[in-house]
């Protein structure tokens, strides 16, 4: 369970990181296998230059055991020293009477491909089958003449010009050789270029820079082009999420692609006619409110004219509630429907003209300096009615403060006998009183969860094991 949240915090939720994710996946699969089919030619055309440029260094090495084979064994050593004068060939050679011990390199492909052409090679053309050695030896390490003797030990002239690149410091290349019983001929040699050093250059500083430079300027456009695409989208989610509470608000601007564009349309549409609908709404409930008014006033005389008071009794009191339904369901329009704009709210300010009336009987516990973005009028009455209900049902009550990035929470703890719960729900409804005085119309709770409700928020109520309500008033930060 922690690795799969782990996973979903470190998932990317935005649209451009996941496009930015995807685009670099793709980018890294089809660099892969385009780099994987390059590597496996260019190590293939690399081998086979190896094995060309091994297989005519072989036939160099086989002249010249050939050439040393042709001489008289006493006129060997005297031809080594007139080369050796001269300035030395193109491999330094020596006539050994043992075979010398070489300290060799780690194995390599390039290595084994070497020592495998120039094995073979040099089996061909000498035409027997003598005891042949390939090897390679770093020239620090590499002993020549004798098995105590290092090649730093020679003279420079010797075999420096011939076998030590500087600074490249390559491995030779030793090839040892039994002429006859107990001698032994000795070559050394270097590759030619660019095999000298035996490294493979599969993947070379200017091939890494390509696809360096290739992805970065692929991300920084695709970053660019996402960035103003999804700027619209955007918007689209900020005005959609505080259209609740910000019905007014101007329209969005057609821009982006032709789908972004047509989704920006359609909501303007909906704005437009949610906008049409809440007025009509508006219009239809004052004009009723307003034209009751008439008949009950007309209802109110005409039972003024009858004789019976008991009669005159009942009418009134079907007018009086009659009146109070109208009244009712106009201030529920108006006090939910609040027409005003967003701004910064101090929450505590509103806490304390909403407690002044009650001095004594309110409690606040926690603070907050952070601004709520809201309706200030709309916040405050919902306030105001929470902390009313709470001191007529609960007497006094203590108010916990609690704010954080995501929300803005405000819980109403009362002391009085709290609500059955099979009513938790209904008290929500217009006109339901808990109370059997004359007070109040039953609409404080429903325009209190009607204005959370319109701020994204909610209210909930929970009877407390101790005794009391606990009301919960949630608004979340409109980001």
């Amino acid at each position: 369970m922690k690795f799969k949240a782990f996973l979903n915090r470190i998932k990317p939720n935005s649209l451009l990181a996941r496009m930015l994710l995807l685009l670099l996946l793709a980018i890294g699969l089809a660099q892969g296998a385009s780099s994987f089919i390059w590597f496996y030619q260019l190590r293939q055309s690399e081998s086979d230059g190896l094995r060309s440029t091994s297989q005519n260094l072989a036939l160099s090495l086989a002249s010249t055991v050939t050439f040393f084979e042709s001489l008289p064994s006493e006129y060997r050593h005297i031809v080594l020293n007139q080369l050796r004068k001269m300035g030395g060939t193109r491999f330094f050679v020596s006539l050994n009477q043992e075979y010398i011990h070489i300290d060799s390199i780690p194995d390599s492909h390039r290595k084994n491909i070497v020592i495998q052409t120039v094995g073979e090679v040099l089996h061909r053309e000498l035409n027997r089958s003598p005891m042949i050695d390939v090897d390679f030896s770093m020239p620090d390490k590499l002993h020549v003449l004798k098995n105590d003797i290092l090649l730093k030990d020679l003279p420079s002239s010797w075999a420096s010009h011939t076998l030590q690149v500087q600074p490249l410091n390559p491995p030779i290349l030793v090839t040892q050789i039994e002429l006859e019983s107990g001698e032994w001929i000795y070559l050394a040699a270097l590759l030619p270029a660019p095999y000298m050093t035996l490294q493979d250059n599969l993947l070379p500083q200017d091939r890494i820079m390509f696809i360096a430079l290739m992805t970065f300027f692929l991300l920084l456009f695709t970053f660019i082009l996402v960035r103003r695409q999804t700027r619209p989208l955007r918007r689209l989610a900020k005005a959609a999420s505080r259209l609740t509470i910000d019905l007014f608000q101007p329209p969005l601007v057609e821009e982006g692609s032709d789908e972004i564009r047509k989704a920006t349309r359609a909501f303007n549409t909906m704005q437009g006619k949610l906008k049409r609908y809440i007025e009509d709404r508006e219009l239809l409930f004052r004009s009723i409110s307003h034209d009751l008014k008439t008949p009950i006033t007309r209802l109110r005389l005409r039972a003024e004219l009858l004789d019976d008071e008991k009669i005159i009794d009942a009418f009134n009191r079907d007018l009086d509630e009659l009146e109070i339904m109208a009244k009712g369901a106009l201030q529920t329009v108006k006090d939910t429907d609040i027409h005003e704009n967003l701004s910064d709210i101090n929450i505590m300010t509103h806490l304390k003209h909403c407690i002044e009336p009650f001095l004594g009987k309110v409690v606040v516990f926690g603070e907050t300096d952070n601004p709520y973005r809201g309706k200030p009028l709309a916040i405050k009455r919902c306030i105001s009615n929470l902390v009313e209900n709470g001191i007529k049902y609960g007497n006094d009550i203590e108010i916990y403060l609690l704010d954080d990035d995501a929300e803005l929470c405000l819980l109403f703890v009362d002391h009085g006998p709290g609500i059955p719960e099979e009513r938790i729900k209904e008290v929500f409804n217009p006109y339901v009183r808990l109370s059997k005085d004359d007070s109040g119309s039953g609409l404080g709770l429903g325009i209190a969860r009607n204005i959370a409700h319109a701020h994204g928020g909610d209210i909930t109520l929970q009877n407390l094991p101790q005794g009391g309500l606990e009301v919960k008033l949630q608004l979340p930060h409109i980001k």
